[in-house]
């Protein structure tokens, strides 16, 4: 693993001399590197304290001596005192070892960079001429705004070996995406993407990369599961990195689960990363908590496909919870009408939150007993939240920039 030195220290020897806070963070860092990092120090700081007694660094409390640079790959040292600074600069030096000189960096023969880690890919600034650390860090963090934001192509050039992560892609809007997510993206030989989540980002992929549309609809999956797993085994096999773009999060009703299993049980290496799930998002978008301290203090999330458990109904009818529902939209007059006749208060608040996150995103409430037949009027089509509950009625929050949302097309029908 190349460390922020640029070196790769994985199972080396590296010697940090002294015990303030700048060693304990260069401690950590290489530790995390996979070095085998020695502190030497007659004192050591709370955090090296706790590095050491985690196993992660072995600690010599004493005053450093010549022989503890012996077999050292690196060295580190930064105690305060440039005459010590300075010794050990002299005896690294001499045995031609690397050496950082956190008090001066003129007189060592490496320099700490202002580092990032972006995937598989490390990013370093330092200043050629006299250390400037604010500035170094400055530059690494414009670089890093840069790449987490998509801007540059992350894709490997050498063979290498394949892999799969598994992404949530939020529920539509391109910036609903995680930092995480969006670079997965920009290192990405081949994109398998749903109709849902935040497609629009696939204009912005170099025209090399493949992407191969599985979107299912209601009704229509033109893809089976099954052929999806054996498409992302199958690239990541051929040595590409493969990202499964899906709306929401992987875990929430997106069978991410089906394809860990498939990418394991083939010997394919996996990650997933979590998106925002529409279940949470797109109700507070549209203004709608799932938890409002007084009013509900639970929710329960179920997909629509097989109408209501025990535990949803429980949630409308006791109203001790809020239910959100994923896929409902074509099983809403079952639903309402297996929720009525478990008991449920007719007027109990409903809020159906159609393209939830786009521009295009509009409300539609109502009782639950008119409910179907309102959004039958409305023509409410998937993709819709439906969230059940007293959460769910209008003018619970008084939201700023409702009206902002209209003027983007994001509209409101209300039952009359």
């Amino acid at each position: 693993m190349t460390s922020l030195y640029g070196l790769d220290l994985t199972g080396r020897d590296v010697l940090v001399v002294g015990g303030g806070p700048v060693s304990a963070r260069r401690a950590g860092a290489l530790a995390d590197d996979g070095a085998r990092v020695t502190v030497v120090a007659p004192d050591a700081c709370e955090e090296l304290r706790e590095l050491a007694g985690a196993g992660r660094v072995r600690w010599v409390a004493r005053e450093v001596v010549e022989a503890d640079l012996d077999g050292a790959w690196l060295v580190h040292t930064a105690t305060g005192d440039p005459r010590a600074d300075a010794a050990v600069a002299t005896w690294a030096e001499a045995r031609r070892t690397w050496c950082v000189h956190a008090g001066d960096a003129a007189r060592g023969t490496a320099r700490t960079a202002a580092a990032g880690r972006h995937g598989d890919v490390v990013v370093g600034v330092v200043s050629a001429g006299a250390a400037d650390p604010r500035r170094a860090a400055a530059v690494r963090g414009a670089v890093a705004r840069f790449l987490d934001g998509g801007g540059a192509d992350l894709r490997r050039h050498r063979a290498g070996a394949g892999r799969v992560v598994l992404v949530g892609g939020g529920p539509g809007a391109p910036d609903l995406i995680t930092v995480r997510g969006r670079r997965a993206l920009a290192e990405a030989d081949v994109v398998v993407t749903d109709r849902l989540g935040p497609t629009g980002l696939l204009d912005e992929l170099p025209a090399s990369v493949e992407v191969i549309d599985v979107g299912k609809t209601p009704g229509h999956h033109p893809v089976p599961q099954h052929e999806i797993n054996a498409l992302l085994v199958e690239h990541a096999r051929r040595g590409r990195t493969v990202v499964r773009l899906k709306g929401g999060d992987p875990y929430v009703f997106g069978r991410g689960g089906e394809e860990l299993l498939a990418c394991a049980a083939a010997g394919v290496p996996v990650e997933v990363v979590p998106g925002v799930s529409s279940a949470l998002a797109v109700p507070a978008l549209a203004g709608v908590p799932l938890t409002h301290r007084g009013t509900v203090t639970a929710f329960h999330v179920v997909t629509g496909h097989q109408g209501l458990d025990a535990a949803s109904l429980a949630c409308v009818v006791d109203r001790a919870a809020t239910l959100v529902i994923l896929m409902g939209v074509s099983a809403l007059p079952s639903i309402s009408e297996q929720a009525l006749a478990a008991g449920a208060d007719p007027a109990t608040p409903v809020a159906i939150v159609e393209r939830g996150s786009t521009a295009r995103q509009r409300v539609t409430r109502a009782r639950l007993d008119r409910v179907a037949q309102v959004a039958a009027e409305a023509g409410v089509r998937a993709p819709a939240v439906i969230v059940v509950g007293d959460v769910a009625a209008d003018g619970l929050l008084e939201v700023a920039g409702d009206g902002d949302r209209d003027a983007r097309g994001a509209g409101r029908v209300a039952d009359g």
